[in-house]
């Protein structure tokens, strides 16, 4: 596991560092859709899906952007999800 992620918006705003594995995450994501900014993201099941396996295979702490707080894998998760709700 390598690299760091940092969430805004309930969704991804940025990341560091990132392994092979990893990398493949982000292209999944990518390869949905994205919007150029955070805010305006539209996020389908599969994009929620394809940010909860990049959490999981990255390095914690997570850090969300929003609040400048560091989360778990899991408390990034449900920020994601729960966001979209």
């Amino acid at each position: 596991m390598a690299g760091n992620l940092s969430l805004k918006w309930g969704t991804l705003k940025g990341w560091s560092n990132l392994d092979e594995e990893s990398v493949a995450v982000l292209e999944k994501f990518y390869g949905l859709g994205v919007s150029m900014s955070a805010m305006t993201q539209s996020m389908t099941p599969a994009h929620i899906e394809a940010i909860c396996e990049l959490i999981d295979a990255v390095d914690e702490p997570i850090r969300n952007d929003w609040t400048g707080d560091d989360m778990t894998r899991e408390e990034a998760k449900e920020y994601v999800q729960e966001y979209h709700r």
